[in-house]
Order: C-alpha cells, then sequence, then structure tokens
C-alpha cells in the first residue's frame, strides 16, 4: 500500500528532477516566482527539455494539481520564461523566445505520434507511399492522408508530388535536439543524422 508521504515524496524528487535539468539547459530563464516550491523551476526545466509539451502531459509527469500547474505556468507566462498556444483541443507550451513560429508548429506536430512517424518515415525515405506509410506506422490509409492533409495545412508537408517534408533540415535538427523527450521512435534516427541532411545547392 502506498503511504500519502511517499507519493509527496516522489513529487518532490520528480519536481528537484526537472528543476535541475532546467538548471543545465542553455535554453532555460527562470523567473523569480516568489515560491519556496520547486515547481516553477521544474515546470521552466520540464518546458526546456520537451518544448511543444500540452498541459496534461506537463501536469501527469510533474505530478501536479491541476490548479497547482495552471497557477505556476499562467505566472512563468506573465514573467516571460514559458510562452504557449492553442493548437485544437490543446494548449502547447515552449521556452520564451526560443523558437520562430514554424519551430513550434513542428514541435507541436511531432509531439502527436501518427505525425510524429509519419514524419519520420519520409525523413528516412522521402519517397515513401500513403499505403507504405499506413503499413509502417500500422495505420490506415484514410488515417494518413487525414493527417497528411493537416500537416500540409500547418506547412509542415507537401503533397504536390507525393508526400515530402517542406523543411527537412529544421525537422530532423527539433527530433534529434530533443529525441530522448519524443520517444523510442526517435532515439534511433540520431545515428542517423548525417545521411538524412542532404545538401542540394
Amino acid at each position: 500500500m502506498t503511504r500519502e508521504g511517499d507519493v509527496d515524496e516522489d513529487k518532490r524528487a520528480t519536481l528537484r528532477r526537472f528543476a535541475a535539468l532546467g538548471a543545465a539547459s542553455p535554453f532555460a530563464r527562470f523567473g523569480d516566482s516568489g515560491s519556496e516550491s520547486d515547481a516553477p523551476d521544474a515546470i521552466a526545466g520540464y518546458v526546456s527539455t520537451h518544448p511543444g509539451t500540452h498541459f496534461s502531459k506537463l501536469r501527469d509527469d510533474l505530478k501536479l494539481g491541476t490548479g497547482e500547474a495552471q497557477h505556476h505556468l499562467h505566472r512563468l507566462e506573465n514573467e516571460a520564461v514559458v510562452t504557449s498556444q492553442k493548437d485544437g483541443d490543446y494548449r502547447r507550451y515552449f521556452p520564451a523566445g526560443q523558437f520562430s513560429e514554424f519551430e513550434q508548429v513542428a514541435l507541436g506536430y511531432l509531439r502527436r505520434s501518427t505525425a510524429r512517424g509519419m514524419l519520420v518515415t519520409l525523413l528516412r525515405r522521402p519517397d515513401a507511399t500513403a499505403s507504405e506509410l499506413a503499413t509502417e506506422l500500422d495505420v490506415s490509409r484514410p488515417t494518413v492522408s487525414n493527417y497528411a492533409a493537416d500537416l500540409e495545412a500547418a506547412g509542415l508537408l507537401s503533397r504536390e508530388d507525393g508526400y515530402a517534408v517542406t523543411e527537412p533540415e529544421t525537422v530532423l535538427t527539433l527530433l534529434i535536439r530533443y529525441a530522448d523527450s519524443f520517444g523510442d521512435d526517435v532515439a534511433a534516427l540520431a545515428g542517423e543524422a548525417d545521411s538524412l541532411l542532404r545538401y542540394d545547392p
């Protein structure tokens, strides 16, 4: 049986870990929250290492209550430590001043497993067809078509002649830089980066 004290200590350890990650990041900027809690620094650290994360994911990973997370995020936004943008049903968070609008949109889609899988597959195999993408990702062709339309509308994909990632170097750089936060499907990509980057004068 898990005791309340154990849960509190687990939460404190999680907050301290992400606060330390944030402090080690050259991109993290911490505000003076006036709070003795580790939560503000942990949130800033988490956002710096998981840019594009949405509210529920951040709250759950940091073991925060909804009101607690909302309070600290609101304060950090007011202090220009983090910024956010609406993405459909989600609100996604980024370190303030670090990413272009395109990069923010890209990171939002890279946080969605099917969209990320499509982009990763197309970076590896630019000639992949819709059927091949569906097979690779174990989804239906209509699902691939729907995501392709969304990615095209977001400026991440061209469908003029098959499927093509519109800014492959930028997308690949984001994937590699934050590979640890995306999961196993991106981990192997780092070793392939040199062969995936193409110089086309």
